[in-house]
């Protein structure tokens, strides 16, 4: 039997995720709250998007009360995770070294996120992380 891969979310659910992540355990209202600003998505496309995320196992509901409560099952770096080594298979072929390369001359990198890199290379090639 075919292991089953972890669900990748679309960017309206990881819109949703993200409301999530910053509020801790939400309604659907709250996330709609939240949401409207930014994206013109009625509560009913919420409601329906946090429905199917639970059905693909990507949010928990709480049903105890009349009001559902949404969380993520994955945390964000986890989730982060996921997306970036799929896109470095299907993008890169794998390849680290032009995943990093190119994120480094879509957008240019401040001297603390150079720095932060370097720590972290560092500590790759010490064996620290």
């Amino acid at each position: 039997m075919r292991k089953r891969s972890l669900p990748k979310p679309t960017e309206a659910e990881l819109a949703i995720l993200n409301v999530l992540w910053d509020k801790g355990p939400t309604t659907v209202r709250e996330v709609h709250e939240e949401l409207k600003g930014e994206r013109k998505t009625g509560y009913t496309t919420i409601l329906k998007l946090l429905q199917i995320m639970h059905e693909k196992g990507l949010v928990q509901r709480d049903e105890s009360s009349r009001s559902h409560i949404y969380q993520p099952r994955m945390g964000r770096e986890q989730t982060q995770r996921l997306l970036v080594g799929d896109l470095l298979q299907r993008a890169f072929g794998g390849s680290a070294l032009n995943l990093v390369m190119q994120a480094l001359s879509t957008k240019k990198a401040s001297q603390e996120e150079l720095a932060e890199i370097g720590k972290l290379l560092k500590g790759l090639k010490t064996g620290k992380s």
